[in-house]
Protein backbone atom coordinates (compact mmCIF):
# COMPACT_ATOMS: atom_id res chain seq x y z
CA UNK A 1 0.00 0.00 0.00
CA UNK A 2 1.23 3.61 -0.55
CA UNK A 3 1.61 5.81 2.25
CA UNK A 4 -1.50 7.89 0.63
CA UNK A 5 -3.64 5.04 0.97
CA UNK A 6 -2.41 4.32 4.21
CA UNK A 7 -2.96 7.65 5.73
CA UNK A 8 -6.44 7.42 4.78
CA UNK A 9 -7.11 4.55 6.99
CA UNK A 10 -9.09 5.35 10.14
CA UNK A 11 -10.31 3.71 13.54
CA UNK A 12 -13.66 3.66 11.66
CA UNK A 13 -12.93 1.69 8.61
CA UNK A 14 -11.88 -1.48 10.51
CA UNK A 15 -14.09 -0.78 13.23
CA UNK A 16 -17.34 -0.96 10.88
CA UNK A 17 -15.64 -3.77 8.84
CA UNK A 18 -15.65 -5.96 12.39
CA UNK A 19 -18.99 -4.64 13.64
CA UNK A 20 -20.93 -5.43 9.96
CA UNK A 21 -18.37 -9.19 10.39
CA UNK A 22 -20.35 -9.14 13.71
CA UNK A 23 -23.67 -8.88 12.77
CA UNK A 24 -23.50 -11.38 9.97
CA UNK A 25 -22.52 -13.99 12.71
CA UNK A 26 -25.03 -13.11 14.95
CA UNK A 27 -27.42 -13.43 11.47
CA UNK A 28 -25.68 -16.82 10.81
CA UNK A 29 -26.44 -17.75 14.39
CA UNK A 30 -30.03 -17.64 14.41
CA UNK A 31 -30.80 -18.53 10.39
CA UNK A 32 -28.22 -20.98 9.61
CA UNK A 33 -26.07 -20.52 5.74
CA UNK A 34 -23.19 -20.74 3.98
CA UNK A 35 -23.93 -16.87 2.96
CA UNK A 36 -23.63 -15.25 6.61
CA UNK A 37 -20.20 -17.02 7.12
CA UNK A 38 -18.59 -16.33 3.88
CA UNK A 39 -19.59 -12.59 3.99
CA UNK A 40 -18.67 -11.96 7.89
CA UNK A 41 -15.07 -13.44 6.88
CA UNK A 42 -15.00 -11.67 4.39
CA UNK A 43 -15.71 -8.48 6.74
CA UNK A 44 -13.56 -9.71 9.44
CA UNK A 45 -10.52 -9.97 7.12
CA UNK A 46 -11.01 -6.95 4.94
CA UNK A 47 -11.34 -5.19 8.80
CA UNK A 48 -8.03 -7.06 10.12
CA UNK A 49 -6.12 -5.57 6.76
CA UNK A 50 -7.36 -2.05 7.62
CA UNK A 51 -6.22 -2.48 11.46
CA UNK A 52 -2.94 -3.85 10.55
CA UNK A 53 -2.39 -0.65 7.59
CA UNK A 54 -3.57 1.63 10.85
CA UNK A 55 -0.64 0.36 12.91
CA UNK A 56 1.84 0.02 10.02
CA UNK A 57 1.43 3.67 8.96
CA UNK A 58 0.99 5.30 12.42
CA UNK A 59 3.21 2.97 14.66
CA UNK A 60 1.26 3.40 18.08
CA UNK A 61 3.38 2.97 21.16
CA UNK A 62 2.47 0.27 23.37
CA UNK A 63 3.07 2.78 26.17
CA UNK A 64 0.17 5.37 25.35
CA UNK A 65 -2.77 3.71 26.51
CA UNK A 66 -4.54 4.57 22.89
CA UNK A 67 -1.84 2.18 21.68
CA UNK A 68 -1.75 -0.69 24.17
CA UNK A 69 -5.59 -0.95 23.01
CA UNK A 70 -4.73 -0.99 19.46
CA UNK A 71 -2.38 -3.40 19.33
CA UNK A 72 -4.50 -5.93 21.69
CA UNK A 73 -7.41 -5.34 19.48
CA UNK A 74 -5.25 -6.28 16.58
CA UNK A 75 -4.06 -9.64 18.23
CA UNK A 76 -7.96 -10.55 19.19
CA UNK A 77 -8.70 -9.77 15.85
CA UNK A 78 -5.71 -12.48 14.29
CA UNK A 79 -6.97 -14.82 17.26
CA UNK A 80 -10.85 -14.18 15.99
CA UNK A 81 -10.18 -14.66 12.11
CA UNK A 82 -8.28 -18.18 13.19
CA UNK A 83 -11.09 -19.66 15.35
CA UNK A 84 -13.75 -18.81 13.27
CA UNK A 85 -11.62 -20.87 10.45
CA UNK A 86 -10.80 -23.89 13.05
CA UNK A 87 -14.33 -24.07 14.97
CA UNK A 88 -16.34 -23.23 11.81
CA UNK A 89 -19.30 -24.92 13.55
CA UNK A 90 -19.23 -22.92 16.89
CA UNK A 91 -20.15 -18.90 17.75
CA UNK A 92 -16.75 -18.10 17.62
CA UNK A 93 -17.18 -14.51 16.44
CA UNK A 94 -19.92 -13.66 18.67
CA UNK A 95 -17.64 -13.59 21.96
CA UNK A 96 -14.23 -12.48 20.39
CA UNK A 97 -15.39 -9.91 18.07
CA UNK A 98 -17.27 -7.57 20.46
CA UNK A 99 -14.31 -7.83 22.61
CA UNK A 100 -12.32 -6.34 19.79
CA UNK A 101 -14.88 -3.75 18.78
CA UNK A 102 -14.52 -2.68 22.30
CA UNK A 103 -11.00 -2.24 22.66
CA UNK A 104 -10.86 -0.42 18.91
CA UNK A 105 -13.84 2.07 20.44
CA UNK A 106 -12.20 2.66 23.68
CA UNK A 107 -8.64 3.15 21.61
CA UNK A 108 -10.08 6.19 19.86
CA UNK A 109 -11.82 7.43 22.42
CA UNK A 110 -8.05 7.69 24.05
CA UNK A 111 -6.91 8.59 20.94
CA UNK A 112 -8.92 11.32 20.47
CA UNK A 113 -8.65 12.76 24.34
CA UNK A 114 -7.02 16.61 24.52
CA UNK A 115 -3.56 15.73 26.03
CA UNK A 116 -3.11 12.49 23.70
CA UNK A 117 -0.52 13.57 21.00
CA UNK A 118 1.41 15.41 24.61
CA UNK A 119 2.78 11.50 24.79
CA UNK A 120 6.33 11.69 25.01
CA UNK A 121 9.09 9.36 26.89
CA UNK A 122 11.76 10.93 28.98
CA UNK A 123 15.63 10.60 28.04
CA UNK A 124 16.39 8.22 30.74
CA UNK A 125 13.40 5.97 29.39
CA UNK A 126 14.39 6.41 25.63
CA UNK A 127 17.94 5.11 26.33
CA UNK A 128 16.54 1.51 27.19
CA UNK A 129 14.85 1.16 24.24
CA UNK A 130 15.55 -2.41 23.62
CA UNK A 131 14.64 -3.32 27.35
CA UNK A 132 11.43 -0.95 26.42
CA UNK A 133 10.57 -3.10 23.97
CA UNK A 134 10.90 -6.09 25.49
CA UNK A 135 8.62 -5.23 28.75
CA UNK A 136 6.06 -3.91 26.25
CA UNK A 137 6.05 -7.24 23.94
CA UNK A 138 5.74 -9.23 27.02
CA UNK A 139 2.90 -7.31 28.38
CA UNK A 140 0.90 -7.18 25.10
CA UNK A 141 1.56 -11.03 25.36
CA UNK A 142 0.24 -11.20 29.25
CA UNK A 143 -3.01 -9.16 28.18
CA UNK A 144 -3.94 -11.72 25.40
CA UNK A 145 -3.90 -14.51 27.44
CA UNK A 146 -5.66 -12.65 30.25
CA UNK A 147 -7.97 -11.80 26.96
CA UNK A 148 -8.46 -14.97 25.96
CA UNK A 149 -8.95 -16.49 29.81
CA UNK A 150 -11.98 -13.79 30.24
CA UNK A 151 -13.19 -15.28 26.84
CA UNK A 152 -13.06 -18.97 27.94
CA UNK A 153 -14.84 -18.17 31.15
CA UNK A 154 -17.82 -16.12 29.29
CA UNK A 155 -17.95 -19.00 27.22
CA UNK A 156 -17.37 -21.47 30.25
CA UNK A 157 -20.51 -19.82 32.29
CA UNK A 158 -23.13 -19.49 29.32
CA UNK A 159 -22.61 -23.43 28.87
CA UNK A 160 -22.51 -24.27 32.27
CA UNK A 161 -25.90 -22.50 32.18
CA UNK A 162 -27.04 -24.60 29.28
CA UNK A 163 -26.64 -27.40 30.63
CA UNK A 164 -28.08 -26.66 34.61
CA UNK A 165 -31.19 -26.07 32.50
CA UNK A 166 -30.70 -29.15 30.42
CA UNK A 167 -31.08 -26.99 27.10
CA UNK A 168 -29.87 -28.33 23.75
CA UNK A 169 -25.87 -28.54 23.51
CA UNK A 170 -26.46 -26.84 19.86
CA UNK A 171 -28.73 -24.28 20.33
CA UNK A 172 -28.77 -20.94 19.14
CA UNK A 173 -25.41 -20.33 20.06
CA UNK A 174 -23.17 -23.25 19.00
CA UNK A 175 -20.17 -23.76 21.52
CA UNK A 176 -17.04 -25.82 22.31
CA UNK A 177 -17.70 -27.92 24.93
CA UNK A 178 -16.58 -27.60 28.66
CA UNK A 179 -13.53 -29.58 28.77
CA UNK A 180 -12.65 -28.13 25.59
CA UNK A 181 -13.34 -24.61 26.84
CA UNK A 182 -11.86 -25.48 30.34
CA UNK A 183 -8.65 -26.41 28.35
CA UNK A 184 -8.13 -23.34 26.76
CA UNK A 185 -8.56 -21.46 29.64
CA UNK A 186 -5.59 -22.96 31.47
CA UNK A 187 -3.33 -23.08 29.22
CA UNK A 188 -4.13 -19.10 28.63
CA UNK A 189 -3.30 -18.87 32.21
CA UNK A 190 -0.61 -20.76 32.29
CA UNK A 191 1.13 -18.51 29.77
CA UNK A 192 -0.10 -14.92 30.76
CA UNK A 193 1.21 -15.59 34.35
CA UNK A 194 5.01 -16.23 33.48
CA UNK A 195 4.66 -13.53 30.66
CA UNK A 196 2.94 -10.54 33.43
CA UNK A 197 5.69 -11.67 35.81
CA UNK A 198 8.47 -11.08 33.41
CA UNK A 199 7.14 -7.99 32.27
CA UNK A 200 6.77 -6.53 35.77
CA UNK A 201 10.05 -7.34 36.36
CA UNK A 202 11.22 -5.80 33.59
CA UNK A 203 9.36 -2.45 34.15
CA UNK A 204 10.78 -2.78 37.57
CA UNK A 205 14.09 -2.78 36.57
CA UNK A 206 13.43 0.63 33.74
CA UNK A 207 11.61 2.11 36.64
CA UNK A 208 14.45 1.20 39.55
CA UNK A 209 17.11 2.73 36.92
CA UNK A 210 15.33 6.12 36.22
CA UNK A 211 15.16 9.30 37.49
CA UNK A 212 11.63 8.58 39.57
CA UNK A 213 9.84 9.42 42.31
CA UNK A 214 7.04 7.68 44.53
CA UNK A 215 4.69 9.03 42.65
CA UNK A 216 5.77 6.66 39.68
CA UNK A 217 5.65 3.98 42.01
CA UNK A 218 2.24 4.82 43.02
CA UNK A 219 1.01 5.35 40.10
CA UNK A 220 -2.70 3.70 39.06
CA UNK A 221 -0.66 1.64 35.96
CA UNK A 222 1.71 0.11 38.50
CA UNK A 223 -1.02 -0.69 41.00
CA UNK A 224 -2.82 -2.37 38.98
CA UNK A 225 -0.56 -4.08 36.72
CA UNK A 226 0.61 -5.56 40.38
CA UNK A 227 -2.90 -5.91 41.40
CA UNK A 228 -3.60 -7.71 38.45
CA UNK A 229 -0.57 -10.29 38.95
CA UNK A 230 -1.60 -10.96 42.42
CA UNK A 231 -4.95 -12.12 41.05
CA UNK A 232 -3.46 -14.34 39.03
CA UNK A 233 -1.08 -15.91 41.84
CA UNK A 234 -4.46 -16.30 43.30
CA UNK A 235 -5.73 -17.90 40.26
CA UNK A 236 -2.88 -20.42 39.71
CA UNK A 237 -3.16 -21.47 43.18
CA UNK A 238 -6.87 -21.68 43.66
CA UNK A 239 -7.14 -23.77 40.20
CA UNK A 240 -4.13 -25.88 40.96
CA UNK A 241 -4.17 -25.80 44.35
CA UNK A 242 -7.36 -25.10 45.99
CA UNK A 243 -10.17 -27.21 44.21
CA UNK A 244 -12.79 -24.11 43.69
CA UNK A 245 -15.68 -24.65 41.59
CA UNK A 246 -14.83 -23.86 37.86
CA UNK A 247 -17.85 -21.34 38.02
CA UNK A 248 -15.76 -19.20 40.41
CA UNK A 249 -12.74 -19.06 38.79
CA UNK A 250 -14.08 -17.99 36.09
CA UNK A 251 -16.04 -14.77 37.69
CA UNK A 252 -12.47 -14.30 38.60
CA UNK A 253 -10.60 -14.40 35.26
CA UNK A 254 -13.68 -11.86 34.38
CA UNK A 255 -12.40 -9.60 37.56
CA UNK A 256 -8.66 -10.25 36.23
CA UNK A 257 -9.95 -8.80 32.66
CA UNK A 258 -11.88 -5.71 33.96
CA UNK A 259 -8.37 -5.18 36.00
CA UNK A 260 -6.04 -5.45 32.68
CA UNK A 261 -8.46 -2.86 31.12
CA UNK A 262 -7.73 -0.78 33.94
CA UNK A 263 -3.75 -1.26 33.61
CA UNK A 264 -4.20 -0.32 29.99
CA UNK A 265 -6.09 2.72 30.13
CA UNK A 266 -3.81 4.20 32.92
CA UNK A 267 -1.39 7.06 32.24
CA UNK A 268 2.40 4.95 32.17
CA UNK A 269 4.78 6.19 34.71
CA UNK A 270 6.94 6.88 31.48
CA UNK A 271 4.94 9.64 30.10
CA UNK A 272 5.50 13.04 30.42
CA UNK A 273 3.90 16.12 29.92
CA UNK A 274 -0.04 15.68 29.34
CA UNK A 275 0.11 11.99 29.79
CA UNK A 276 0.50 11.93 33.20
Amino acid sequence: MSASVLQNVTHSCFALSYLCALLLELGRTFWPGKGWRVAGLAFGAAGLVAHSAFILFHQPTPAAPYGSLLLLAWVLALFYLYGTVHHAKQAWAVFVLPVVIGLVGLSLALATAPNASEFTVPEWAAGDRFWGIVHGLLILGASVGISVSFLASLMYLLQARRLRKKLAPGGAVPMLSLERIETMNRRALNVAFPLLTAGLLVGTLLLSQGHVTGDNWLSLKVLTTAALWVVFLVLLYLRYGGHVPARRLALLSIAAFAILLVALVAAHPFAEGGAK
